[in-house]
């Protein structure tokens, strides 16, 4: 296990002539139509900018708007990215090397967090994952990983290192962004005055604690796929060498049911390009509904499930979209050829109770 602290100085100064204010004005600022992309050095100055609390809030918010509005590039994306490994996240990469999930830190709000769960699973049939949120954002105020966990009595509020000894104990993570990624967990404010996303809902998700090789995501519309897949290509910072994303549910990293989108970046690729496929959940003998998964109460309720599918006490719709999940996962990992496989070793691993040795092994941890 290693561990590198980033330089987390809120007051510290950014070499560059590019403020955000003359970005808005020169570069980026002019509407969706007729605003220029920055290049990465200018991204990569810019967000330094925004992390460190250069501007005033109304050109910070500004900012982070003209970004929405015009929708970043992959190279900005990569420069956001970059800048924020850089000054602001504490790596501490455990001996295993995990698949990162990032699961959009706004949550969810109708249908249960299967993440913890799946992960789990995943952990059993022999893939160690690693997942990060903080509390709850805009616009959803949703539902997280954390949440879960803290639910099922598992220590959240974790140092790094302690983080990466429990990917190696259990086989599943948790990393606190308040921890991790201090000064993007210091833009809360602003972010819940701006009220709805920027690109910080995106770059956070690709902070990578853990340094890990496979990064794991979901997406609505496949061009935000190839989006992620551009950024982490860009990137001069992060470690990735695979991207796998998958349609989810309510933008988060659970897969949906029915005909299921996913997308693949393999940095060994020559052509550099994503490559897309789908599944029939159906075919894989996956049976539920998104129905199947609404509940009342989301953080109790997910622990619950999660609690009662790895003990084998639940089976049927629930069970097998957590298998699903897991076999993502797996697959994402390089331990199964296909999807198909991965839920196969998934089924394996709730069957045999290990499970729910995991999830035993989990709320044993010691923070």
């Amino acid at each position: 296990m290693s561990s590198d602290r980033a330089s987390t100085g809120g007051g510290a100064e950014v070499e560059g002539e590019w403020t955000l204010l003359r970005l808005l004005t020169e570069v980026c600022g002019s509407g969706p139509k007729t605003a220029d992309d920055m290049t990465y050095e200018q991204a990569r100055e810019a967000f330094a900018r925004v992390l460190v609390g250069d501007a005033d809030p109304e050109t910070l918010g500004a900012f982070l708007l003209a970004n929405r509005w015009k929708e970043s590039t992959p190279e900005e994306l990569a420069g956001f990215v970059d800048a924020m490994r850089e000054r602001s996240v504490v790596v501490a990469e455990p001996d295993a090397d995990p698949v990162d999930c990032g699961g959009n830190y706004d949550g969810k709000q109708k249908t249960a967090v299967l993440g913890v769960a799946s992960g789990l699973v995943a952990a059993a049939a022999g893939t160690p994952v690693v997942a990060h949120s903080g509390p709850s954002l805009p616009a959803k105020y949703g539902t997280t990983y954390g949440d879960v966990l803290d639910e099922l009595g598992v220590p959240t509020d974790l140092d790094p290192e302690r983080s990466a000894a429990m990917v190696d104990d259990v086989g599943f993570g948790f990393y606190a962004q308040s921890r991790f990624n201090p000064l993007v967990h210091e833009r809360r404010p602003a972010r819940k005055s701006i009220g709805v996303r920027t690109s910080i809902n995106t770059v956070e998700t690709l902070a990578n604690p853990a340094n890990a090789s496979v990064h794991f995501g979901s997406f609505y519309h496949l061009s935000y796929a190839e989006r992620i897949a551009g950024t982490v290509r860009e990137s001069r910072e992060l470690p990735n060498e695979r991207v796998v994303m998958a349609q989810g549910m309510e933008g988060y990293d659970d897969v949906r049911p029915g005909t299921t989108r996913f997308a693949v970046w393999d940095a060994e690729r020559s052509d550099g390009e994503i490559r897309d496929d789908t599944v029939e959940t159906a075919a894989l003998g996956v049976e539920f509904e998104r129905d199947d998964l609404e509940v009342d109460d989301l953080p109790a309720d997910s622990a619950r499930i999660t609690e009662r599918v790895l003990s084998g006490e639940r089976d049927g719709p629930v069970a097998d979209a957590v298998a699903l999940n897991a076999g993502f996962r797996i697959y994402a990992g390089g331990d199964a050829d296909s999807v198909g496989a991965g839920v196969e070793l998934a089924r394996d691993a709730l069957a045999d109770g290990s499970a729910e040795g995991r999830l035993d092994a989990l709320r044993a941890f010691e923070a």
